[in-house]
């Protein structure tokens, strides 16, 4: 979905402390709003906004390595302000996959491996068809050997939609992961905000179950979730500023405390603190106990502006 569509809705998070037991953060496209690659300047400034928040983000996700020089760009600012990064390792052609390695290499050789959380290979190639659970299967393989071999021994897996992840023909991507990246919007299944908090913990539920069936133990992450604050509707669902606040109110506090969480998206931040437009936002955050979107993306990690058309796919 377009960064531009989303609220950071940094203000409710005055009143959220958080726990520190698992990676809270967020979703970080390797473009400016230009469209110009982020220098190392541009992510420091979002690494250091993020960590000055209240709650302190220091986690971060970016979709790919190579593209845009991600890494080669984003590293250097992350080890400068102590920000942890789940990798994305773009999978499609196999010029690009293995440009995408050599990009990952690179940053761990000349910066070590302790700023990397974990290394997510592909991003909802099972939810578009662009590539065969085995396939995709070898690649997380690949990719952990490599990292491997220079002493990197951080977790290698895949992210996904739930409605991919709940397909028995995925369950080999399930067995070569070693944790599960799940993306989960209830706007795109057409919830009503009262619900959408419900929606998104069945989905994220039903995955687990599967997960849990197919390999015993391997952790869920959320790696994308949010609600947009303008655009069309989608069936009941309301695109507003008010609802992407209490879908934030009603989803992210708890989802920070049961599971490594990176919300979508990050973009916005800059612009709402500078357009004082947080002040439309401004709640105190509560924590309760609730029980698409997929999109073409592009290379930078960027989604098209194909979303509200492809939404519907994503129903089960």
């Amino acid at each position: 979905m377009r960064p531009s569509t989303f609220a950071s809705l940094l203000a409710v998070l005055s009143g959220f402390s958080g726990a520190e037991a698992y990676w809270k953060g967020f979703n970080v496209g390797a473009t400016n709003p230009d469209g110009s690659c982020k220098s190392t300047a541009d992510w420091k400034t979002v690494f250091t906004t993020l960590k000055g928040l209240p709650g302190a983000f220091t986690s971060v996700r970016v979709y790919a390595s190579s593209d845009c020089d991600t890494l080669a760009n984003a590293v250097p600012a992350a080890v400068d302000t102590g920000t942890g990064i789940l990798v994305g390792v773009w999978t499609e052609d196999d010029a690009h996959f293995d440009a995408e390695k050599q990009a990952l290499l690179s940053a761990i050789l000349e910066h070590g491996s302790d700023w990397i959380i974990a290394v997510g290979v592909g991003n909802e190639d099972l939810y578009r068809g662009d590539t065969t659970a085995d396939k995709l299967a070898s690649q997380i393989h690949d990719v952990r050997g490599m990292i491997r071999s220079v002493g990197a021994n951080q977790e290698v897996g895949h992210v996904d939609t739930w409605t991919a992840w709940v397909k028995s023909e995925n369950a080999a991507v399930i067995q070569a992961s070693d944790f599960v990246g799940t993306d989960g919007y209830p706007y795109f299944q057409g919830a009503e905000i009262q619900n959408g908090a419900n929606v998104f913990w069945d989905s994220v539920q039903a995955t687990r179950d599967v997960v849990n069936a197919v390999s015993p133990g391997t952790w869920v992450w959320i790696t994308e979730t949010g609600w947009p604050v303008s655009g069309a509707n989608f069936d009941a669902s309301v695109a507003s500023v008010s609802n992407a606040q209490a879908y934030w109110t009603n989803v992210a506090c708890a989802a920070f405390e049961q599971a490594h969480t990176f919300w979508y998206v990050v973009a916005n931040i800059l612009t709402c603190l500078r357009t004082r437009q947080l002040t439309r936002l401004g709640m105190r955050t509560k924590i309760t106990r609730h029980r698409r979107r997929l999109v073409s993306w592009t290379r930078t990690g960027t989604p098209s502006t194909t979303l509200l058309a492809r939404g519907m796919l994503l129903k089960p």
